[in-house]
């Protein structure tokens, strides 16, 4: 199993183990495999009604090769998706309820930080974990979160000897319970910076610190670790096992999405042989992947804070992925045409030969929703089912429910409410319980734990050359 950068035309392959570590490429390029592994018809058929933990093991195997062995590689799944970690009932820790007809929601959100985001971050941190014992390395990683990877990603290696993690996340824009969350988990390993600008900004500094040779080594937690997207193909089989009633025949997923990681994830699992026939793309207000995937130009806007916060995000940095396989893998198209969106703030493909068709090819559709659109979404599902969603969830059954044809529909649920209760306040007029294990959390005040900076790429290093 060997990946290769999209934007290295010698296409040198690297094992999981050195790309697990290393997040970025040198040439700025994200990681890929060289060709995908296949799960044939009779593979699902043989993981049907197994636990989630069996058929993680059976996806993630064929997207490591050997930079794991088999048993250790058990063994961490085991330990990230245990009842002491994921609050799940019968050990299924995705599980999909039916919401409407031939409509259906898959819970990703049960994990300690009430995000999909631990569904990959508690395995990924175990794997580094293991691979820096191997080697008797330390790593010290630097991210930036809009929301939800934040806690998630400090969950997963707080108190870890080998591991420290640096998270910039913007000044404005995340609920206070998301704020709570990640300033609780500051200290020890963990450092928490403020940055004065949007999420743009923290994923744009993270980027220009990575760019510096001193600092070539910083670890990524974020989607655009391949560890991570590849520990989240597993949930979409589980997904399909879940809903379709004969092994073969075809459903579709529809994905809120921001930075494009969670979606391409599924065309991974597509593109492994899973029976997925469209990805829908859902965007709230922040719409750039809307508007790529109808028009074909790719155009960063200024984010705009919204009700669905981790959403707020004005380019979609796993997109390049997508963009070099729709190139046919041609690494220096793909580094010209991100160059190019580097320099000028939009480009378009059929500048470079292509069209929108080769998203609809493969499977691709999408559209968007407004805070409108989402409240009252969540109080139509309530009203109809019972349940209580939050708002990129709403944004993903608004969307879902409007482009679903005859094939069964699964929408991810991303977040549990809890993250967002003024927004379900004013749905549905009332704050829900809270989970037990978030019941103490204090929001009152400015969260402690964080420093602030200003959106200064220099000042940024001196702060990670301080506590390095």
């Amino acid at each position: 199993m060997k990946l290769i950068s999209t934007r290295d035309p010698s296409r040198e392959g690297r094992s999981y183990a050195e790309v697990l570590l290393a997040g970025l490429a040198p040439d700025g390029g994200l990681y890929v495999p060289e060709s995908y592994p296949q799960l044939s018809i009779q593979d699902l058929r043989a993981l049907k009604g197994l636990a989630y933990t069996e058929v993680a093991f059976a996806v993630k195997k064929r997207l490591v090769g050997d930079s794991i062995p088999e048993s250790t590689l058990k063994s961490l799944i085991m330990q990230a998706f245990s009842s002491h970690v994921f609050d799940a009932e019968d050990g299924n820790v995705t599980p999909v309820s039916k919401i409407g007809e031939g409509l259906y929601l898959q819970n990703l959100s049960l994990g300690p930080t009430a995000s999909f985001k631990d569904m990959a971050l508690q395995l990924l941190s175990r794997e580094m974990e293991q691979q820096l014992e191997a080697r008797d390395e330390k790593l010290f990683i630097l991210g930036a979160t809009s929301g939800d990877t934040g806690s998630a990603a400090e969950a997963g290696v707080k108190g870890l000897a080998r591991i420290k993690l640096c998270m910039l996340s913007p000044e404005k824009g995340m609920s206070d319970f998301q704020k709570a969350q990640m300033g609780e988990l500051s200290g020890g390993n963990i450092f928490n910076i403020s940055i004065r600008g949007r999420f743009d900004d923290c994923q744009d500094l993270v980027k220009a610190v990575k760019r510096d040779p001193a600092f070539a080594d910083l670890g990524a937690v974020n989607s655009i670790n391949w560890g991570r997207i590849s520990a989240q193909v597993a949930y979409y089989v589980s997904g399909y096992l879940q809903v379709a009633s004969d092994i073969g025949e075809p459903i579709d997923f529809c994905v809120p999405s921001g930075n494009f990681g969670n979606a391409f994830s599924g065309y991974v699992a597509k593109r492994m042989g899973l029976p997925i026939r469209r990805i829908i793309i859902a965007t709230n207000e922040n719409d750039v992947l809307d508007r790529l995937f109808k028009t074909g130009v790719y155009e960063a806007r200024g984010a705009q804070v919204t009700s669905s916060p981790s959403m707020d995000i004005s380019k979609a940095s796993n997109y390049e992925r997508l963009f070099f396989d729709v190139s046919g893998n041609d690494a220096e198209t793909t580094a010209a045409y991100m160059d190019a969106f580097s320099k000028n703030g939009t480009v378009d493909m059929r500048d470079f030969g292509l069209d929108t068709s080769a998203f609809a090819e493969r499977g691709f559709v999408s559209a968007s929703s407004t805070h409108a659109d989402r409240i009252a979404t969540i109080k139509q599902t309530y009203e109809s089912s019972g349940q209580i969603i939050d708002p990129h969830t709403a944004d993903a059954v608004f969307v879902g429910s409007h482009m679903k044809t005859d094939v069964p529909l699964v929408c991810l649920e991303t977040a549990l409410p809890v993250k967002f209760e003024e927004t379900i306040k004013e749905a549905l007029g009332f704050v829900p319980p809270r989970p037990p294990r978030f019941a103490d959390l204090q929001e009152d005040g400015e969260p402690a734990g964080f420093s602030v900076l200003d959106t200064d790429v220099e000042t940024l290093k001196g702060f990670l050359r301080n506590v390095a």
